[in-house]
């Protein structure tokens, strides 16, 4: 077992020493500071790992990945040692040292959101995507705050925006609504459950030259703007998104663009129920839809497969895949989410 063990470190040494050869050249050039260094490329390595420079060029590069489940059990302990051994073989293909390398266990949960703190270490770094710049945790979630797979959507949107009203729902810690101001948004609605990942969305906001705010709450105990406020372009929404579009349908509300980045599953005291991707997303979509001004466009990502057109009924939208279009460099032969654009016609 042990011999084994040191054969799949060498393999892991060798794979990663690979590839970020191939890719710091072109991270360089595009100003990308995250980018996906390596997922399942050797099966009998099951990991998934992210590579994260900084900002300053004088702070070190660190790793943050995951162990997917295995297809069979296997003993903690020995898990444990075989997951330290391809630690070190990273730090040393990589001259990262092992005490900047973040690798948790990642199996899907029923019933449990996908953000889940895990830790308090807060390791945090500031990493740039082309003129924009993100603060990311390696350490405390098991996502870090940037997902590096929708790098080129966020490009997407960003060329979208100009002038226009955006709704990003599920909006985590707001890298969409970011990039929606940054193309020159007239207005952007951020709207997550989570006040943690609203105030994450604000230093991101903040790190890159703009002010969000959350909306002040009346005497009556409703949100408003505040409109004297030169900031309330760009505003921190605390709110179930399922409770939030069907109140924006009550009050007619409608957006240009809206942006759905939903979890696969998401479960809290705050909500009335719970929002199971495959359950509800055909039901929520229609919904937004009819929040959509009349030529709006909403961009779709989906960490899940087997969404097609055909699985919700608007007859007034049109479904454009774009999954060819949003695979960068770094991804390439690999599996990522689904990307659609959708429509709505005049």
């Amino acid at each position: 077992m042990e011999d084994k063990t040191e054969v799949q470190a060498q393999m892991l040494f060798n794979r990663l020493q690979k590839r970020f050869r191939h890719l710091k050249k072109w991270a360089r050039r595009r100003k990308i500071g995250a980018f996906r260094l390596y997922d399942r490329d050797i099966p009998e390595i099951p990991l998934v790992l992210d590579f994260y420079g900084d900002c300053s060029r004088t702070g070190e590069a660190a790793l943050a990945g995951a162990l997917y489940k295995r297809p069979y059990e296997k003993d903690k302990s020995e898990e444990e040692a075989w997951l330290s051994v391809m630690t070190q073989s990273a730090s040393s293909a990589l001259g990262i040292k092992p005490c900047s390398i973040f690798l948790k266990y990642r199996q899907r949960q029923r019933g449990l959101n996908q953000y889940e703190k895990t830790g308090e270490t807060r390791y945090v770094k500031i990493v740039s995507e082309g003129d924009l710049i993100f603060k990311v945790n390696l350490s405390d979630y098991l996502d870090t705050g940037l997902f590096p797979d929708r790098r080129l959507l966020r490009r997407m949107v960003l060329r979208e925006t100009e002038g226009k009203k955006v709704l990003n729902l599920f909006s985590y810690t707001g890298s969409f609504s970011v990039y929606a101001a940054a193309g020159g948004a007239a207005s952007v609605d951020s709207v997550d459950l989570s006040n943690t990942y609203l105030n994450w969305a604000k230093d991101n906001f903040s790190l890159n030259g703009f002010s969000a705010e959350f909306p002040v709450i009346s005497h009556k105990g409703a949100q408003a703007r505040n409109c004297d406020l030169m900031s309330c372009s760009y505003m921190l929404i605390r709110a179930d998104a399922a409770e939030f579009i069907r109140n924006a349908i009550n009050k007619r509300k409608s957006w240009d663009i809206i942006i759905l980045d939903p979890p696969a599953f998401s479960n809290s005291k705050k909500m009335a129920g719970n929002f199971d991707l495959k359950r509800d997303l055909a039901g929520f979509l229609e919904k937004c839809i009819k929040t959509l001004a009349p030529g709006g466009k909403l961009f779709l990502s989906l960490n899940t497969r087997g969404f097609s057109p055909g699985n919700f009924n608007c007859n007034n939208v049109r479904v454009t895949n774009l999954d060819k279009e949003i695979i960068d460099e770094d991804f390439l032969g690999k599996k990522t989410p689904q990307g659609f654009l959708l429509t709505k016609l005049l």
